[in-house]
């Protein structure tokens, strides 16, 4: 979780007050991980009722190798419940991990 906000700064630039929250939960099987990370934001200076994006979703991913560089790849899907107006109704992520275990 972080809020960043404006500070002083250079007075011709629009003011800053953002939240952002990104829980995370994966479930780890035999052959894979089912995840879900949705970014939930909230811009405070924004009106009323265009506040908040609440995405609700998952995914699943693997963890393999490429040659021998441990790798973990995922894709999910996020239904934003709520948004402002004029954004996206949903979000698709796709994401590569390289891996570094310790030997």
């Amino acid at each position: 979780m972080n809020n960043q906000w404006s500070v002083g700064g250079n007075p011709l630039l629009p003011n800053v007050n953002e939240f952002l929250a990104q829980p995370f939960v994966n479930y780890n099987m035999a052959h894979g991980y089912l995840t879900s990370s949705p970014v939930i934001t909230a811009n405070w200076l924004a009106a009323p009722g265009q506040q908040w994006t609440v995405p609700v979703g998952g995914g699943f991913g693997r963890i393999f190798k490429m040659g021998d560089q441990p790798v973990s790849a995922n894709i999910a899907a996020y239904y934003n419940v709520v948004h402002p107006t004029g954004t996206p109704n949903w979000q698709l992520r796709a994401e590569l991990s390289l891996l570094f275990p310790e030997r």
